[in-house]
């Protein structure tokens, strides 16, 4: 089994669903990880703050510098993650699409590297 990546991909400056649509989404979403821990694919899922939140650490002359805000500003930004096991490239898309449904939002899915 390979590790994936699924990145969920939130636009920038969106207006959140209402209190209604957003209680439906979490039932899907909580859903969904339930099917991932059922077919033993779940190995870790967490949504994330806004970039605002970020703290950048960047190496300079030997120390470390510390600023406020994150990498890049850009019109999406990620806004969740679930790391999966699948078998190959097709099932991390099948779950993927999966994913898309359940958040109603765009996901990236990448496989890692050096998989063993």
């Amino acid at each position: 089994m390979k590790h994936y990546l699924l990145s969920v991909v939130q636009p920038a400056g969106a207006t959140p669903p209402g209190p209604e649509a957003l209680a439906a989404i979490m039932r899907n979403v909580e859903t969904f990880n339930d099917e991932l821990r059922a077919a033993g694919a779940w190995v870790f899922a967490g949504g994330l703050h806004g970039p605002e939140t970020a703290t950048m650490l960047r190496p300079q002359d030997g120390d470390v510098l510390v600023t406020d805000g994150p990498y890049a500003e850009g019109k999406e930004y990620l806004g969740g993650l679930c790391l999966i096991r699948a078998a190959d490239l097709d099932e991390a898309l099948d779950w993927g699409r999966k994913a898309a449904l359940a958040t109603t939002l765009p996901i990236e899915v990448r496989p890692f590297v050096d998989q063993y």
